[in-house]
């Protein structure tokens, strides 16, 4: 891991804090399930937040409102317009429009507002219904991702059917470059599934066994069906406030100890790039510099885990071991929320379920919260007091991701 310049500098470390945080309830659109809008599930999930803050929509009046983009009935002016049917009147409004690291992007932007004086404090919304989608085939909604650019110039065209697809090239170039088996990536699938039976707002609760991993059906080959994540209907939210602010808000504030972002990544040449190292590789080391931790401090990892693949180039790609070696670590260490190196304790997206692309990036920031905030009843980590979270957004032709943030969070400022 090589050294590189904090991002944003010393001067940010716990600076703000989040003091609240919603998710609402999951829908796969099972019959009788409520059939609810964007609008509806981010109303809902910012009145959560706001109720665990023990705060009213009127505290964002003149402050900062952040908005994700959504894929599903959404305008140009989209995050104004949420404004009006929050009914509140920000004086600046963040919006989050990539992928799955829109949530910790409005973390960093609303961060940065705050520290100058613009705003004390942001409401943060995402919310999504890709199954109320329109779609050519299903699991190929149609979003922007899908209707132009290099997917249909270069992969559409040759039967690229979505994320399994796109993932399962990048999975098999690292499988002939480096040694990982089926029964180490399943091992990331049993423990979440695992993690996910106690954590009653997961959509799939009914763990699972290696077996029956490795006997689910092939997708598109090396991914597997457990390997895959199930794409639900929901919203989730949460509060940042300034350090100072947060004190007299809640007696257990959540410090942004430190953070890093990389956009549009390349490892090694644009013309042939790396695909087996992803941005974490240089924006990890910008958020642990800026916090002043080393991997040992870390207590949790919440990884932007929506195929087992991914995670395990997480963990590689933080340091946390060699580039390679990510299928050993993840053999040799326990994953489970009480073990050595606990990792997607709430059963993350690939069995809590994907609230539509853009908006999957709150489920590991929510969780990381919940965790430092000692709320999370049934599988919460033992003394946890600084966690890693991660956002990472986009499938770009030809590489792993297209955006990359890492956050260190922490009990303590």
């Amino acid at each position: 891991m090589h050294s590189l310049p904090a991002q944003g500098g010393e001067f940010m470390r716990g600076k703000v804090a989040i003091v609240g945080y919603g998710r609402t309830p999951y829908s796969r659109l099972k019959p009788g399930e409520p059939v609810l809008t964007v609008d509806e599930y981010i109303a809902w999930a910012a009145e959560l937040a706001l109720e665990r803050a023990g705060m009213s929509k009127s505290d964002f009046d003149g402050q900062g409102l952040g908005v994700s983009h959504a894929e599903v009935a959404h305008t140009v002016n989209w995050s104004a317009a949420t404004a009006e049917n929050l009914g509140i009147s920000p004086n600046a409004l963040i919006r989050g429009d990539q992928g799955g690291c829109s949530a910790t992007s409005m973390l960093i932007r609303a961060a940065t507002l705050i520290e100058a004086g613009v705003i004390d404090r942001a409401l943060i919304v995402g919310a999504d219904t890709p199954l109320s989608m329109p779609s050519l085939a299903p699991g190929l909604p149609l979003s922007p991702e899908r209707t132009r650019g290099v997917f249909w110039d270069f992969q559409g065209p040759f039967g690229v059917m979505g994320a399994t697809a796109q993932f399962a090239l990048i999975l098999r170039r690292y499988m002939h470059e480096h040694q990982v088996t089926p029964e180490q990536l399943g091992k990331v699938a049993v423990t979440n599934r695992y993690h996910a039976s106690l954590n009653p707002g997961a959509i799939y609760r009914k763990p699972f066994t290696l077996q029956e991993y490795l006997d689910s059906r092939m997708l598109s080959d090396p991914i597997r069906l457990f390997d895959c994540v199930p794409i639900v209907n929901g919203g989730l939210a949460y509060i940042v406030t300034s350090a100072e602010s947060a004190k007299a808000i809640t007696d257990r504030p959540v410090y942004v100890l430190g953070f890093g972002e990389t956009n549009n990544f390349y490892s090694g040449s644009r013309v042939f790039p790396d695909v087996t190292v992803t941005g974490f590789s240089e924006s990890a080391p910008r958020a642990m510099e800026m916090a002043g931790v080393g991997h040992d401090d870390i207590d949790f990892l919440q990884p932007y885990d929506d195929y087992p693949f991914i995670s395990m180039k997480t963990i590689e790609d933080w340091g946390f071991c060699k580039k390679g070696e990510g299928g050993k670590f993840l053999e040799e260490h326990d994953l489970r929320f009480d073990g050595d190196f606990p990792m997607s304790t709430d059963g993350g997206q690939l069995s809590g379920g994907q609230p539509g692309g853009a908006n999957g990036g709150f489920m590991p920031l929510v969780e990381g919260v919940t965790q430092l905030r000692g709320e999370a009843e049934g599988r919460q980590v033992p003394n946890a007091g600084i966690g890693a979270v991660c956002g990472f957004g986009g499938i770009p032709y030809g590489r792993p991701g297209r955006s990359c943030i890492s956050v260190i969070l922490g009990s303590e400022a």
